[in-house]
């Protein structure tokens, strides 16, 4: 097929365009770097199936005259932004780059007939359940944080065009995801500090944030698997069974940096910021009985990519 991976210079994104161009597609890719980066997709330079377009997703007269050159037959709808501190401090980051994008994305398929979709959502629309374990029928959706609003507002907007338009879509809501290509979160920050001043470590909040950490490799390996689904709107929590506290991944980099004593200072609060879920847990019962279980715990996800960002692995 000839699909489009918006948000594919993007880390999630273009791993999966590795995955789609290995199954034999032809794929467009759609960034503006905003968050993706030249780098991801450097090496796909030259490949005669894959064709990139500098531009930004939440410009539909853009849009429009690639999907009409192009005449897609799937899109895959990664571009957000991910980077929640970011849209912590500046609210219209959210609307432009997450919310903006997906109803300009549903429009271009609405008008040249695309009726296949994937979505990435995340855990982020469950907000705050104080650990309980969230189902994608049972849970309610509270988001907290700006990031987590405009991913369920694109959910909405989503069904809305998928009843409207008879689209397939598939939808997945993932936790942290990790692994080669990382470019922010915790693991990185944690080297980063640790790299600049090796005698000491801040972590926000308390430490005791818990959450399922999932490698890129696994959630690739989802999509490709139950990228064909019936008409409607298909929902998939993805993730592990397994959490990793902040301390945890503290000890986890130190150790694979060779550094040991190293005190830890932590600035308190459960939360590591205001719209952080310090504490969360999946119920995957429904895709596991689809078929699909995650190859690597959270820990072991954590600890390659670390191995990675330190460039002790390549």
């Amino acid at each position: 097929m000839k699909v489009l991976v918006a948000g594919g210079a993007g880390f999630i994104g273009s791993h999966l365009i590795d995955a789609l161009l290995s199954d034999g597609n032809e794929v467009v890719c759609i960034d503006n770097f905003f968050i993706g980066t030249e780098d991801n997709i450097r090496h796909l330079q030259g490949n005669p199936h894959f064709t990139f377009y500098k531009s930004d997703l939440s410009h539909l007269d853009e849009l429009d005259s690639i999907f009409a050159k192009e005449r897609f037959e799937y899109v895959f709808h990664l571009a957000a932004n991910s980077d929640i501190q970011a849209s912590a401090r500046e609210p219209m980051i959210e609307y432009q780059n997450t919310y903006s994008t997906t109803f300009c994305i549903l429009e271009c398929m609405r008008r040249y007939q695309v009726k296949n979709l994937f979505f990435a959502s995340t855990s982020a629309v469950y907000g705050e359940q104080m650990g309980q374990e969230v189902s994608e029928g049972t849970a309610s959706l509270s988001p907290i944080s700006y990031y987590g609003g405009a991913k369920l507002g694109s959910e909405a907007i989503i069904s809305a065009f998928a009843y409207m338009n008879d689209l397939q879509v598939l939808i997945f809501r993932f936790p942290n995801v990790i692994g080669p290509r990382l470019t922010h979160g915790v693991i990185f920050d944690f080297v980063k500090m640790l790299r600049e001043d090796p005698t000491q470590l801040t972590i926000l909040g308390d430490g005791e944030q818990r959450k399922p950490y999932m490698h890129v490799f696994d959630l690739v390996g989802a999509i490709m698997k139950f990228r064909i689904v019936p008409k409607g709107v298909t929902i998939y929590n993805v993730g592990v069974e397994t959490q990793t506290s902040v301390t945890r991944i503290a000890h986890i980099v130190c150790e694979k940096m060779n550094l040991s004593n190293i005190p830890f200072h932590y600035t308190g609060g459960r939360g590591g910021w205001k719209g952080d879920v310090p504490v969360f847990a999946y119920n995957l019962d429904k895709i596991h009985a689809a078929g699909w279980k995650a190859s690597m715990s959270s820990d072991e996800a954590v600890a390659s990519t670390v191995e990675q960002v330190i460039g002790c692995k390549r």
